[in-house]
């Protein structure tokens, strides 16, 4: 046992070391010829345990992300010599893999060609390629889905093993595939010649980049998450995936492990429980305390003192995506890596009291999404923790006039 524990400590150190040369400068193909001296038939959980130890050390998550694409290319060949988990239809894992190929198909039967087209096109047909091409780029950011259901109902369960950066550093990297797409999108839909090589170099990093992320899935993440997780909770991801949607297809039927043994946490109270509760201003049964939030004008989300999710509401039609996997999580890991230090410092001005609340607005899509956060505190001023409404303003920007309730 001894010697088995001395040889991962010893992979583990080996990977973290080539690591750090390729940080220092080194080029792939030295570091490569290293790690096929060195290490064979490396798991995907290693990668993963490496990536978060050199982030636990120090190493800035922005660091190991500026680098994702590096590492993926000297584990690759390691990587598929290893056999890919064998998944069932409806599976959370058999999903997401079916939308990679639904991608992959638009991206070489579709995208690729739209591209070599406009590359040697005519002046005088450009424009009609660049609309088609806007078209296909319209349905590839429906990875967007993809991603989502991956960064908010996969990597909470992931946290709670203590699998942290490594999620991170993905979600910096699909942050910059979103950035890409919409980039491209806009060229295409704003075309004009002078930008022709701009909007086919957009695109075609976009495309490489949604490649190498779909290896990094499915090499790596998806592994090590099957290795991890348990049947519940993968049952849990399928039953909270419909609510953010999927890319590009369907799943054909739901999967259902053997045992289900959900609820398996005392609820003090829910929906069903009878009574009231008790209020300075009034009494509520708990059925009507979730109706009533769940009937507002805006979204609201609540995070305790110690940065936990507590609670959002489920209004019908949410601007940001919200999932059941988000309770329990610290808010630092519900934010991409590039937004992270603005929440962690919202959060101490709250904390210290030199800030009460805080607001944001900014367009996103048709609407016009104003944000506001709000400083809890107790009857003593204590700090109870931060309370987040969102709402689209653009319907009231449309009011004029008066209407009066005799009206």
């Amino acid at each position: 046992m001894t010697e088995l524990l001395n040889n991962q400590d010893y992979r583990k150190e080996a990977l973290k070391e080539i690591i750090r040369e390729l940080h220092r400068g080194k080029s792939v193909e030295e570091v490569k010829a290293r790690f096929n001296e060195l290490i064979k038939d490396v798991a995907p959980a290693e990668i993963s345990l490496m990536e978060q130890a050199l982030i636990n050390e120090g190493l800035p998550v922005e660091e190991v992300q500026r680098l994702c694409d590096v590492h993926a290319a000297v584990f690759k060949e390691s990587l598929e010599r290893a056999p890919q988990p064998e998944t069932i239809p409806g599976h959370p894992v058999h999903t997401f893999k079916e939308e990679n190929r639904a991608l992959e198909d638009l991206m070489i039967r579709e995208i690729q060609p739209l591209l070599a087209e406009l590359r040697r096109a005519n002046p005088d047909v450009e424009k009609d390629l660049a609309i088609k091409l806007a078209e296909k780029l319209n349905l590839l950011q429906d990875v967007n889905k993809h991603y989502s259901r991956k960064e908010n109902l996969l990597f909470p369960y992931l946290e709670k093993y203590q699998i942290v950066g490594p999620p991170k550093v993905m979600w910096g990297v699909d942050d910059e595939i979103r950035d890409l797409l919409k980039e491209a999108r806009h060229l295409a839909v704003n075309y004009v010649p002078d930008k022709k090589e701009e909007l086919i170099t957009r695109t075609e990093a976009a495309l490489a980049k949604i490649k190498e992320m779909i290896f990094k899935e499915e090499r790596i993440l998806f592994p090590m998450a099957l290795e991890t997780l348990t049947e519940d909770e993968w049952y849990r991801i399928m039953l909270d995936s419909a609510s953010i949607g999927y890319c590009l297809i369907e799943p054909r039927e739901d999967w259902r492990p053997a045992q289900v043994k959900l609820d398996q946490k005392e609820t003090v109270a829910s929906e069903e429980t009878r009574g009231y509760i008790k209020f300075a201003t009034g009494i509520l049964t708990p059925r009507e305390i979730s109706l009533i939030f769940d009937h507002l004008p805006v979204d609201i989300t609540f995070v305790d003192k110690d940065n936990v999710v507590k609670y959002f509401s489920n209004t019908r039609e949410r601007i940001f995506t919200r999932s059941r996997a988000v309770i329990g999580r610290r808010v630092e890991n519900c934010h991409p890596p590039a937004s992270v230090q603005v929440v962690e410092k919202l959060i101490a001005d709250f904390k210290s009291g030199r800030k009460d609340r805080e607001a944001f607005w900014l367009h996103l899509g048709d609407k016009y999404v104003f944000i506001q956060y709000f400083a809890v505190r107790d009857e003593k001023g204590d700090f109870a923790g931060t309370l987040e409404v969102t709402m689209d303003l653009k319907p009231l920007q449309a009011i004029s006039g008066e209407k009066r309730i005799m009206d």
